[in-house]
């Protein structure tokens, strides 16, 4: 049964990639699991949902998807803590094993539906750092009351995206702007609130839980909706790194981190 009275929602973590660019550690261990200020990256993002209380986590596997099974199992609960509700539920998509491969970000959602069981769920990706973000049960009430079909946290450019991805108005809704358009763009964390409709028909063609593998990406889905003022949006200013790049990830566990 669909849970549509409780406040907070399920999510999905993405988890599929191969991580190209951070080879060669991802050629033995798959990238949300390399090592981040002291555990594995996938981690900081099941200790928020943990503290969120949201009531269970769908992981899409492709590349090396045997290791993080084995690494998280069926239930993640936060160190010294043993109030159930706080602990969270997993389960697997396994990408890899049905398809031989990831279906990239749309496809994936589309084949991780029929687990994830809802009208509305969190989705973030495996390879992002964001500590201080919430996932915050009132964003999902007011999120199931405004009639969009996504909402998405931007973060200001980093170096390595200094074009941004999408513009956000006054009234906090999403822009697909075009290349000439002089407003400001802003980078797509990654975490997003989606409505199972964003999924369906006029928006995706994807037949329902995906039987077929098919590979497609998000971005499209989500300009289609934007053009037709149906993508919330907001600025996160808080922590937030793209674990792209070996490099990346060795600043990042120089630094000095108090969670």
């Amino acid at each position: 049964m669909r849970d549509h009275g409780a406040e907070q929602a399920p999510a999905l973590l993405l988890a599929a990639g191969r991580g190209e660019r951070m080879r060669p550690l991802t050629d033995t261990t798959p990238k949300p699991l390399l090592p981040v200020h002291g555990q594995p990256l996938l981690a900081w993002h099941l200790q928020a949902l943990a503290r969120a209380g949201v009531p269970r986590v769908v992981i899409n596997t492709a590349w090396l998807g045997e290791q993080i099974a084995q690494q998280f199992g069926s239930v993640f609960g936060l160190q010294g803590n043993t109030d159930k509700r706080k602990q969270l539920s997993i389960l697997y998509s396994e990408e890899g094993r049905d398809f031989g491969g990831a279906l990239e970000t749309a496809g994936g959602i589309a084949r991780a539906l029929p687990l994830l069981d809802a009208d509305v769920f969190w989705l973030a990706a495996g390879d992002v750092f964001m500590p201080g973000f919430a996932f915050d049960a009132a964003a999902v009430r007011a999120f199931r009351q405004s009639g969009a079909l996504a909402r998405l946290w931007l973060v200001p450019n980093p170096p390595q995206h200094p074009r941004g991805d999408f513009g956000l108005s006054e009234s906090g809704l999403a822009l697909n702007l075009q290349e000439a358009d002089p407003q400001p763009r802003y980078t797509y964390s990654t975490v997003a609130l989606l409505h199972r409709d964003l999924l369906a028909p006029p928006w995706c063609d994807i037949a329902p839980g995906n039987p077929q593998g098919v590979r497609a990406a998000l971005a499209p889905l989500l300009r289609r909706a934007m053009d037709n003022g149906r993508v919330q949006a907001e600025l996160h200013t808080g922590r937030w790194v793209d674990v792209g790049t070996p490099q990346r990830l060795a600043d990042l566990n120089a630094e000095t981190f108090s969670p």
